[in-house]
Order: structure tokens, then sequence, then C-alpha cells
């Protein structure tokens, strides 16, 4: 039987996206751009899309929501083009240690461009304090960008205030969020959270992968990433994938289980602290995220020996691909610790089965380990 624990990479497909999609590729196949009833048709399906999601995200209306390919589209959208909307006010940023590689490497890029970056160090979960933000400010930052929720420790940074630190300083900078892993898990609403930009994305949330969302507060024009037609409103060109689009609003029709997915990761707590005696964890209030390490061991050693026994976990962020995990290095964790970390992601499919299984199968590889 299959246990599969990585839904912090990406997350099964539920039956009502998939079911939407279908509708979408067989029914209203138009073009939302097309002026025929078919072409009709298949846009008073995206507008009723675009309300969905945007009711999910808590924005003011439904023409802050934009559709993109992913999460990793989105960061690059809103932090390359924020950068460049607000440079003839100054070319400071501020940002973390511990943020995706989607924002990282757009970070390295906006530097070679003359911007400046200020990275902060998290605490020792991986939160970014919004005080040492506050601290971070200057006259010439124009563009703040941290993550809601760790993607691999599951930390959770308080963007709100973080909002709050830059309004009772008079900061001119946009608030730019990344809420791939907070979306549909930790509450806000995009209108009161008081970021300017928010970045999500459907695989995180069981709509298939190619579609994201990036939220653009009412009233902030941002340069266009995708040049070409007038989709969107004209902010982002290429005609709307609406099967993906459908599934996205399905997906976000979807009740919140974050309450199912934190009896999960208590239960996974207790029952591997007894199991596993040595076992270390990182405890981080994201409800769908573990990080755990067991010292002594490879963390590649330990996902094929769970894999063997249809337990599916991951190492770090899938982005990473073998490579060591920057944001456990950025919180000053020792080599040994970081080498044997893996990383247990829950959703709404996971099951207390699951739990028992990976319980068991690190249990076995402790009991190989002590012969």
């Amino acid at each position: 039987m299959e246990h599969y624990l990585d839904n912090a990479a990406t997350t099964q497909v539920c039956p009502e996206a998939a079911e939407a999609a279908l509708r979408a590729m067989r029914d209203t196949y138009g073009n939302p751009s097309s002026t025929h009833r078919k072409g009709r048709d298949a846009r008073k399906l995206l507008d009723a899309c675009r309300e969905q999601v945007a009711a999910a995200l808590g924005a003011r209306n439904a023409g802050e929501v934009v559709f993109t390919s992913c999460g990793s589209e989105s960061d690059t959208w809103a932090l390359c083009a924020g950068a460049e909307s607000m440079k003839r006010k100054g070319r400071h940023i501020i940002s973390s240690l511990v943020e995706h590689d989607a924002i990282r490497r757009n970070l390295d890029l906006l530097e070679s461009r003359g911007f400046e970056v200020t990275r902060l160090k998290p605490d020792a979960t991986g939160r970014v304090d919004p005080e040492a933000v506050r601290d971070a400010l200057r006259e010439d930052t124009i563009l703040v960008s941290l993550m809601m929720v760790n993607n691999e420790t599951g930390a959770v940074t308080d963007i709100r205030a973080v909002a709050d630190a830059l309004k009772r300083a008079g900061s001119q900078a946009l608030l730019h969020t990344d809420a791939v892993q907070a979306f549909r898990k930790i509450p806000f609403q995009a209108r009161s959270l008081g970021a300017d930009l928010i970045s999500v994305s459907g695989h995180k949330i069981h709509a298939p992968k190619g579609i994201g969302a990036l939220y653009i507060r009412e009233g902030l024009r941002l340069p266009s990433l995708i040049l070409g037609g007038a989709q969107e409103a004209g902010r982002r060109a290429g005609t709307e994938p609406l099967p993906q689009i459908a599934a996205f609003a399905a997906a976000c029709g979807l009740e919140p289980a974050a309450d199912h997915m934190r009896s999960l990761k208590a239960l996974a707590l207790a029952r591997l602290s007894d199991a596993v005696p040595e076992i270390r964890f990182l405890e981080t209030d994201a409800p769908h995220i573990l990080s755990l390490s067991m010292p002594g061991w490879r963390s590649e050693v330990l996902m094929n020996f769970l894999e063997a026994r249809e337990v599916y976990v991951s190492k770090s962020s899938a982005c990473k691909q073998g490579k060591r995990s920057h944001v456990l290095e950025a919180l000053g964790m020792r080599p040994e610790l970081i080498d044997g970390a893996l990383r247990v992601g829950f959703s709404r499919f996971s099951t207390e089965e699951d739990v028992l299984a990976l319980v068991e199968g690190l249990r076995e590889a402790r009991g190989l380990a002590h012969r």
C-alpha cells in the first residue's frame, strides 16, 4: 500500500479538480478571447473561476487575481516587475536567507542589475522577525519579499506584522509574500493582510501542476512579465489555460483541512519520539510540514529505505534536486543534522495509516543500525 507524505512538494489532484478540468476540455473548449458563443462560454467560465480563486484568497475583487503558470512565475513577476516599477525611488530590497529558489535566484539577478539586497537571518525555526525587517528599512527600500510559510521547515512568518511595521515606519516599499505553502493551510485574507503582491500555486492544494496566480493589489500598476496579447486584462499575455484554471478554482472550493493535517503532524511527533528517541524535530506552526532529522543517517539512504516500503517523503525542497538545504544551513544546524534531514508533508488525503507506516519504517531503520 502506498503512503505518500511528500505533499509539500506536490499534492494528489482531487476528484473535484480533475472533473472540472475534464469538463472544461470537453465542453467549454473555446478560446476565452473569441467573440462567438463558444468563446463567450469560455469567458464566462474563466470569470467564474477567477471569482472563486479571489474569494479563497480574500481579495477585494476578482480583478486583483491574475493567473500564471506556477508559484515560481508569480514570484519572478512580483519580484522583478516590482523592483523595476519602483527603481526611480530607490534600489534597496529586503528578503531573507531562507526563501525559495524562485526568489533567491531572482534576487541575484536584480543585484547584477544594480539593486542592493539585504538578506535577513531567520530564527532557529526559519521564521523572520518583523522587527528585523523594520530595523533593516532604509529611505531607499522599495521592496520587501518574505515567504509566509517556509517550504522546508513549516516556519510561519507574520506577514501582517511585517506590513504593520512598514506602515509605522512610513515606508514606500512594496510588500510581496510567497504564500505558496500557506494558501488554504494558514488562514489569511488578502484584503487585510497588508501585502501588495501574493504568490500562490495550484498543485499544492490538489489542483494540477501548471497553474498558479498572483494577487496584485487594486491600484498597483505592475509591468507585465509576458508581452503579447491582451489576456488577463493586458497584464499577462497568452491564451488562458482554462482546464487548469477550472481545476484550480474547484480545489479552492474545498473546505480547508488544516485541523486534519495538524492532528496527523501531532501524531507523527508523538509516535516518532517514542519509536526513535534520538530523532530531532523543528517544531513549527504550519499544519502540514514536519521537518525531522536522524543524526548519523544520510537523507538519501533514509528516503530509499522508506521508498522500498512505499513510504514517500523528501529530503528538502524538490527544487533542490539533491543539493544541501540552504534553509537548514541558514538556521545554523549542525552538518550531521542537515545530512539526516527529512521533510514530511501532510494533505487532506493523508491518513493515520500513513503516519504509522512512516514511524514503522524509521523504527526499522533504527533497529538495523543498532544491530
